[in-house]
């Protein structure tokens, strides 16, 4: 079984390692060290659930559904808007690590909120998750699917705690205001050009 499994990693690899809403927002939080271990403890589950959803034959469903789509694509655009105003919005203030209590660092509450909207509020993710991952582990017996579904999780949370725990080897440039704004500025320019390509986006189905 180790042919689906290797397979899973890989697929799983090349899909989640991709600048998205989910890294860029894992990205800052292992930078604030604020809520690291809940933050890419739940975008890994939530990524997992997906998978599972998807191999298990979830995937067909969605796409078969324009209404579930049409959903999916204008919240997910609307959310992602307002996640990359906010990010604009804090070009404008002076922050670095060595601030007291700056930059903007949310409390668990509001971080589980956050991240359950970037990862749930974002169509990239079912389609990554669900729908190519699903459609691929689809190809294998059943006997396979599982490993194959288990290789990609274990990538996904491989890649979310790396990036999490690794960033903070980052903060000694993050002391400087200038080095926020640009990842602000680069954070705010994802998240609107990912809503724009869902709003340009015109999904397919089988109704």
């Amino acid at each position: 079984m180790c042919g689906p499994f290797l397979e899973g990693c890989g697929t799983g690899a090349g899909l989640i390692i991709a600048i998205g809403a989910q890294n860029a927002f894992v990205l800052k939080q292992g930078l604030l060290k604020n809520h690291v271990f809940a933050t890419v403890l739940v975008c890994s589950l939530i990524d997992a659930a997906l998978i599972a959803l998807g191999v298990g034959g979830f995937g067909a469903i969605l796409t078969s559904n324009a209404l579930l789509l049409s959903a999916a694509r204008w919240g997910g655009a609307a959310f992602l808007f307002y996640y990359g105003f906010r990010s604009f919005r804090s070009v404008f203030k002076s922050e670095s690590l060595h601030l007291d209590g700056s930059p903007d660092r949310p409390d668990l509450k509001m971080t589980l909120i956050t991240v359950l909207a970037v990862c749930l509020l974002n169509p990239h993710v079912y389609l990554d998750t669900v729908v190519l991952l699903g459609s691929i582990g689809a190809q294998f017996p059943d006997s396979e699917r599982l490993f194959f579904a288990l290789g990609a999780m274990l990538s996904s949370f491989v890649w979310f705690f790396t990036m999490g725990y690794g960033a903070r080897h980052l903060a000694p440039l993050f002391q400087k205001p200038l080095a926020w704004k640009i990842l602000d500025v680069l954070i705010g320019c994802i998240m609107w050009g990912i809503a724009i390509s869902l709003l340009l986006w015109a999904p397919t189905c089988g109704c």
